[in-house]
């Protein structure tokens, strides 16, 4: 059950992904036909994933997964930063003395692969940094938290979309909406906006031009695909900039370098196909098995013994998440657990499975 860790291959994925090897072992950029077959593939699997989220096939940058998309991310906020001061090359190292340093606002509940990579970089001296806690109330970071957190350095606001352990929609459309009015009365450098959406898509409707965002990272083993994923960039090197962490063979535009991995990206763009076919019954089988779920909780443990930690008043949820303790003495979440012969769950994101019990 817990998908929000990774899912299993669609069998049309895994059809895809079996053809790709078998037809399309071509380098994608060769001129023979097995080549050309890989690129037919790998320009289908863009198209299929920008409409996905509501960008174009232009915009869709393939990565190895969410990792190295959120990289990609903070090193070109970073570069893009200094080069917009005319400083190219400071951010290479540590700085010293009265230098302003690019400042980045994210959420206290990020991946870490956004948390690690943020706060590695303010180790070494590269950037200033603000985590915003997440209120617990509303299991959303505020809004006007983030735009009190705003500096004159800011150059990048990373919030994800939804958080996989709650389940809560976070307010990055409204955060966007913000931050766009304040970019148009502030000098340059501007605002730049990102979403990790990994846990979104596949679950519910994600459209980067009604969120606002610059870049936005899609994660294909979330929603019955490979492990792989893309990068969603609003304009690459025109409306949004974007600096490559690697250089290489010219592959991607030169935006990510290295040929390309076909059979992954095949599975990825159907899945993505899949989405787009079917979102609107995925979402509400999703809601009905978490709703049904919760209700057998209660039924069987009953309301006193049983809390609902992805409740929260006013705060919409992802419609397959369920967080939930079971209420008593000596209780831990594991040893529950490994008395269920049929439940897969975990206690809390499956990176911090090694991080004790709760």
């Amino acid at each position: 059950m817990d998908y929000n860790a990774t899912s299993p291959l669609d069998p049309a994925v895994i059809e895809a992904i079996t053809e790709a090897l078998r037809e399309a072992w071509g380098n994608p950029s060769s001129n023979y036909l097995p080549g050309k077959k890989a690129k037919d593939i790998i320009n289908q699997a863009r198209e299929n994933i920008a409409r996905m989220v509501g960008g174009q096939a232009d915009d869709i940058i393939f990565m190895s997964g969410g990792t190295e998309a959120n990289n990609f991310v903070f090193h070109t906020a970073i570069k893009y930063f200094w080069d917009t001061l005319g400083q190219n090359g400071r951010e290479d190292g540590p700085l010293t003395g009265d230098v302003a340093l690019p400042h980045i606002i994210s959420s206290s509940v990020e991946h870490d692969s956004i948390k690690l990579t943020a706060e590695h970089l303010l180790k070494m001296g590269r950037a200033d940094l603000t985590f915003v806690p997440v209120s617990k109330v509303t299991g959303q970071v505020d809004i006007d938290d983030v735009m009190r957190a705003i500096k004159p350095t800011t150059c990048l606001i990373s919030i994800m979309l939804a958080n996989n352990e709650t389940g809560v929609l976070m307010p990055v459309k409204e955060i966007c909406c913000r931050v766009r009015e304040l970019n148009q009365q502030r000098p340059a450098p501007r605002i730049l906006m990102h979403s990790d959406a990994a846990q979104a898509i596949g679950k519910l409707r994600v459209d980067c031009q009604e969120l606002g965002v610059d870049y936005l990272t899609i994660v294909g083993h979330k929603f019955y695909a490979p492990r792989i994923g893309a990068l969603y960039v609003r304009g690459p090197g025109t409306t949004s900039p974007i600096f490559p962490m690697f250089f290489g063979g010219g592959q991607e535009r030169n935006f990510r370098p290295g040929t390309e991995n076909t059979p992954m990206i095949a599975g990825l763009g159907k899945a993505a196909e899949l989405v787009n076919r079917n979102l609107s019954h995925y979402e509400a089988h999703l809601r009905q098995t978490r709703d049904y779920l919760e209700e057998r909780l209660e039924a069987i443990f009953g309301k006193e013994k049983i809390h609902f930690n992805s409740h929260f008043e006013g705060s919409e949820i992802l419609p397959n998440t369920c967080n939930v303790s079971i209420l008593g003495t000596k209780l831990q979440g594991r040893q529950v657990l490994s008395r269920c012969r049929r439940l897969l769950a975990s206690v809390g994101a499956a990176c911090h499975s090694d991080r004790g019990d709760r």
